[in-house]
Parts: structure tokens; sequence; C-alpha cells
């Protein structure tokens, strides 16, 4: 039997490590992170995966940061129901990452987009999108 992988991130960058490892009807996805820095990669952290979460037997983490682990609460917002496996070391950091890190997403989405102005970037001349 033939296992296929599909690299959903951290192949044409750095960032956002997904492989999605599948032998018959068995899938694992080894790690399972967010994209970090510009922001056209931050933006791909919405696109759904090309999979449904809820078919995803199991999670390899390789380690803790972000950019392997950090879309896990994701993934069990859309159904991932299987169970994650880590180094010990690595569950402990999650421990403490993954809520710190929800919380800071949660308060930036909470915060206005700005764009800056093109003849400066000082951060009292920004100015959000949404004002006219």
């Amino acid at each position: 039997m033939s296992v296929n992988i599909t690299f959903l991130g951290g192949a044409d960058t750095v960032t956002g490590s997904k492989y999605l490892v599948q032998q018959g009807d068995q899938r694992v996805l080894v790690d399972c992170g967010l994209f970090q820095g510009y922001k056209q990669l931050r933006l791909r952290n919405w696109d759904p995966p090309p999979f449904q979460a809820s078919d995803i037997d199991a999670v390899l983490l390789t380690h803790a940061h972000l950019d392997h682990s950090g879309y896990l609460p994701l993934l069990c917002q859309q159904g991932f129901k299987g169970r994650v496996h880590a180094t010990p070391g690595t569950r402990d950091l999650c421990a403490i990452l993954l809520p710190d890190s929800g919380h800071i997403q949660e308060e930036d989405a909470a915060l206005p987009t700005v764009t800056a102005s093109p003849n400066t970037a000082r951060p009292d001349r920004f100015t959000p999108n949404w004002m006219p």
C-alpha cells in the first residue's frame, strides 16, 4: 500500500508547517502550525484546509513553536477529535503557548486593521482602514 504526503505549509515558506500523511483510510497530520509573518501569509490561516478535520485520525507535533502547533485550536473547532502525539516537553510548552497565543489572537481580532501612509511608517500616522 502506498503512502501519500501532501504539503500544506512549510514548503513554499518556512511557516505554517502542516503535512498530511495518508495510507489507505488512515490520515495523520504531522504538525499543525499557524502561518506567521507578513499579512499575506497570516491570511492563509483563515483559508479552510483541503480536508475535513473530522477525517484526521491523529496529529503528530514535532515541537511546540506556534508555526508547528498554533493551528490546533482551529483544527479542534473544525471537528478534529483524534489524539495529539508529542513529547512531554512539547506537550508542556503547548499548554503554555496555545492559550497565550489564543488570547493574543483574540485581542488582535478586536483591533481595527491599520495601513501605513505611503510616505511614512510612524505609528502615529497610521490610518485605520474603516475611517474615511
